[in-house]
Parts: C-alpha cells; sequence; structure tokens
C-alpha cells in the first residue's frame, strides 16, 4: 500500500468469548469512527480448549493469546485484541502493541448473593476464583478462608455463585419470585452446580464490560492491598509494526494508559513473570 489512507477495511481476531467480543466490539468502534471497515474474526486458543484445567497448570504463558497472534504473523489477519493482563512480556518482535485505548478500573471485586462484605463473611468461606494471585491476597487479608478454583467467563462464574441460594424454596409464591429475577439469576437456575460459593473475586472491568457492575452485591477491592494484576483492565491490540500499527495507534492510542501498563508490564519482565505469575503491581499516572 502507498500511504496510510490507502488502508479503509482491518479484520481484528478476537477470542468468541462474550466478555472478548464485547471488548473487541469496542474497538472496532473507536476505528469504525474513523470510517474504516473492520471486521471482527473470532478465533479458539488454548485456553478455550482446555476448560476443565486452571491455565498456570498449563505448562505455558499465552493461552488466551499466542493463536491470535499467529494469525497476525501469518498475514491472515490485520490485528488482534487481547486482554493485556494475559498477555506475556516475551512478545514476538516482529509484533508491537498498536494501541492502548483508556483503560477500564484496574481493582478486584468481590461479589456475593447476599452483599456481605470480605470483613462479613463467615469464619471458614469459600471463595472462588481461578487466579493464584487473588486467591494468595485473599488468604493474606483472611486466613480462614477456603479458595476453590473457579474458571469460566463471567456470566458463567457469577452463575454459579447465585444458583445455590436461587435454588432455596422461598415463601413468596414461584411466579412473583421469578418476576423479580434478572436475567443472570434466570440462568442460574438451570445451572448445576458442585460447588457452592460464598462469594467470588474478580476483575472489576470484566463484570463492568459484561453490564454486571452495579447489577450484583459487589465490593470493589482497595488495589493498595489488593494489587492488580499487570495490565488488568486495560485491552491491547497487536499488529505488525508498520502502516497499520501507525493507524490502530492514532486512531485509539490513550497515553496515559499506554505509560501506566507499559510500566507494569516492564517490572513484570525484570520480575522474571509471565501472564500466569502470582504478581500484583499497579502503576498509576498522576
Amino acid at each position: 500500500m502507498s500511504s496510510r489512507d490507502s488502508v479503509d477495511q482491518l479484520r481484528l481476531a478476537t477470542r468468541g468469548s462474550a466478555l472478548a467480543l464485547r471488548q473487541a466490539g469496542s474497538v472496532q468502534e473507536q476505528l469504525g469512527s474513523r470510517r474504516l471497515s473492520v471486521e471482527l474474526v473470532t478465533v479458539e486458543t488454548t485456553g478455550d480448549q482446555v476448560r476443565d484445567e486452571l491455565i498456570h497448570r498449563l505448562g505455558t504463558t499465552g493461552a488466551f493469546v499466542r493463536s491470535l497472534d499467529e494469525k497476525v504473523l501469518d498475514g491472515e489477519l490485520d490485528a488482534a485484541v487481547h486482554s493485556m493482563k494475559d498477555m506475556p512480556t516475551d512478545q514476538p518482535p516482529e509484533l508491537v502493541v498498536a494501541g492502548v485505548p483508556e483503560r477500564a478500573a484496574a481493582a478486584d471485586v468481590l461479589v456475593t448473593p447476599d452483599g456481605r462484605s470480605l470483613d462479613e463473611l463467615p469464619e471458614g468461606a469459600t471463595v472462588g476464583t481461578s487466579s493464584l494471585r487473588r486467591g494468595a491476597q485473599l488468604l493474606a487479608a483472611r486466613p480462614d478462608l477456603r479458595i476453590e478454583p473457579l474458571r469460566g467467563n463471567v456470566d458463567t462464574r457469577v452463575e454459579k455463585l447465585l444458583a445455590p441460594s436461587l435454588q432455596r424454596e422461598y415463601d413468596r409464591s414461584p411466579q412473583e419470585w421469578f418476576d423479580d429475577l434478572a436475567e443472570i439469576e434466570r440462568r442460574a437456575l438451570e445451572r448445576d452446580v458442585d460447588t457452592g460459593f460464598d462469594a467470588i473475586c474478580l476483575a472489576e472491568a470484566g463484570l463492568d464490560r459484561s453490564g454486571l457492575l452495579g447489577q450484583l452485591h459487589d465490593e470493589r477491592l482497595d488495589p493498595s492491598s489488593f494489587v492488580p494484576a499487570p495490565g488488568q483492565g486495560a485491552i491491547a491490540v497487536t499488529a505488525l509494526d508498520g502502516e497499520i500499527a501507525e493507524l490502530i495507534y492514532d486512531a485509539i492510542d490513550h497515553p496515559p494508559s499506554r505509560v501506566e501498563t507499559t510500566v507494569e508490564r516492564t517490572i513484570l519482565a525484570e520480575l522474571g513473570g509471565g501472564c500466569v505469575a502470582p504478581v500484583g503491581i499497579h502503576a498509576s499516572l498522576r
């Protein structure tokens, strides 16, 4: 192509989960405002294929990232949209982080079915999380807690939390009770759950982008005590260095978010940690 003005269509790789599609959709919308035709192409990753194993036990990094980036490296697609916290620090040298849109909240949240805070959970309460870091920080604050693994997309994790309490009997008439349920609560009624959770812990950004923040009983955990994962809350768009990368940068990059996440990921790399390491790093530009 002779000039950047000649680029009028982009094909973006994304995972197929509801949250990933929402994130990619936000990038698509921002690029579309520059009169670009943007197509989203779903790609299944290693992390998507292995649903019954915790990510840190797979013995690899980039389980949700590498399959997407390979499509870009092979020239099949123009760019890939990632949750930055899933990205390993050893990216292929041909790829650049072309765009970092404005970051969402980096904090973690605790979600309970009844509005109890972390301090109010009963002794020995069961908390679900798929993150080693979150589990370690929760136990540092409450050594009595029982941490149980919990994988799945945001909706699935919330449904697993809500299901046991929703499936108990209530004094109200069934129709009145059912009519007052939110859509996610109705889906939870249909779910078989092996483990009953008193709470779950997950990223505030994921809950927000799923449209569930404020719809549930959630408590933001102070990032000074519950330090977020490097890049948590941020989206990254990777591309081959060149014309398309420059176009994406001009259209969507948010410099403060890029600075914060670059600092966090640089420290992570210096520590020798990957995207599954139980490390919390949070930079704030002031």
